[in-house]
């Protein structure tokens, strides 16, 4: 099976989207199936008002259209709600194809969050961007139940994984810093909720890992924290590895990749019991969910670093990919087998 994946999230762009299209394509491969990708590679672009760092495609129809008829795929999916996304599902509703999306960003919390518009209304335009969707994709049963309670049809479970062989505890480095280290990684936005855990009173150190558009100002009010910017890879893996305790202060996440990679460097979680956190963490014995982050950090670091280990190992990026290969297949069509007229 060859299934085309349109995304508006990739590269240089580091965040749990494009890291679950990577592990999706390589874990689909060794299935015996063929992930391709559809990207704003290529295509003009403008730079984000809010995140200068990043850029957002502007496609025209009949390329997009070009790109989805050379790749003749089996299935389409529609993983991000951008222009790519709206453009290809347009596609497929004009030619009466089936396809499936996927639901991975709260963009009505983050754009209320910077703007005053009713988080109802952004869910409006959201329930209508999925809906045409053989089946929308979530990552949590929370999150599923929180969609249908929203209005949203059709809904299937596509959970995360995490690379094991790349974050282990043995990656760790000596970090020197006044322990016990309480790390945080992800995007520097207000959206993440940084403010909750640096405003926090804990022994130790508070140390944030990523860059965005908050970086200089949270750096300005909390100098005593530690501030390392970009990481990735290896380097990402072995800093996350040194930590004592990884705090995750979202409420708005729908996932946390994240979360699965500090457990499979042995590092328990603190975070808020919300959608995500609640999903990953659950009742397991690999960290502290508590509405006093303060308390739930303080308590993680009691928590057995081999359980949180053990417990990641049972995280597969091979039953994520078959989850999303089975959804697939319920719109697999034969729609290319003669040429299609590109649509302008």
């Amino acid at each position: 099976m060859r299934v085309l994946v349109a995304t508006d999230a990739w590269h240089p762009q580091v965040n749990g989207v494009v890291r679950t299209l990577m592990s999706l394509a390589e874990s689909a491969r060794r299935q015996g199936a063929t992930i391709e990708f559809l990207t704003p590679e290529g295509f003009p672009s403008v730079a984000l008002p809010t995140y200068r760092s990043l850029r957002c495609a502007l496609p025209t129809r009949r390329e997009i259209a070009l790109r989805i008829e050379r790749a003749r795929p089996n299935a389409i999916h529609v993983a991000t709600e951008g222009p790519i996304g709206h453009m290809v599902r347009s596609y497929c509703i004009k030619h009466g194809l089936p396809f499936t999306t996927s639901y991975t960003t709260r963009f009505p919390e983050y754009i209320s969050a910077r703007i005053p518009v009713p988080e109802a209304w952004s869910y409006a335009v959201l329930r209508r961007f999925h809906a045409p969707a053989g089946v929308t994709l979530v990552s949590t049963k929370s999150l599923m139940a929180e969609l249908a309670a929203r209005g949203f049809k059709h809904l299937g479970l596509w959970t995360r994984g995490v690379n094991t062989e790349l974050f282990r505890p043995e990656r760790a480095i000596d970090l020197p810093l006044p322990r016990p280290l309480f790390v945080s990684v992800g995007r520097v936005a207000v959206e993440k909720n940084l403010e909750a855990f640096l405003t926090l009173d804990l022994p130790g150190t508070k140390v944030v890992i990523g860059e965005g558009p908050q970086l200089d100002e949270l750096r300005r009010r909390f100098p005593e924290a530690t501030f390392l910017g970009h990481l990735e890879g290896e380097e990402l893996a072995a800093h996350l590895a040194a930590a004592d305790v990884f705090v995750f202060p979202s409420r708005t996440d729908t996932f946390g990749i994240v979360q699965l990679e500090a457990l499979a460097c042995g590092v328990p979680v603190a975070a808020f019991p919300v959608t995500g956190p609640k999903d990953v963490i659950g009742d397991h014995p690999v960290g502290v969910l508590d509405n006093d982050l303060r308390k739930a950090c303080l308590g993680a670091l009691q928590v057995s670093r081999a359980a949180c280990r053990a417990f990641a190992l049972t995280q597969s990026w091979d039953t994520s990919a078959r989850q999303f290969l089975g959804h697939a297949s319920s719109v697999v069509v034969d729609a290319f087998a003669g040429s299609r007229v590109a649509y302008a």
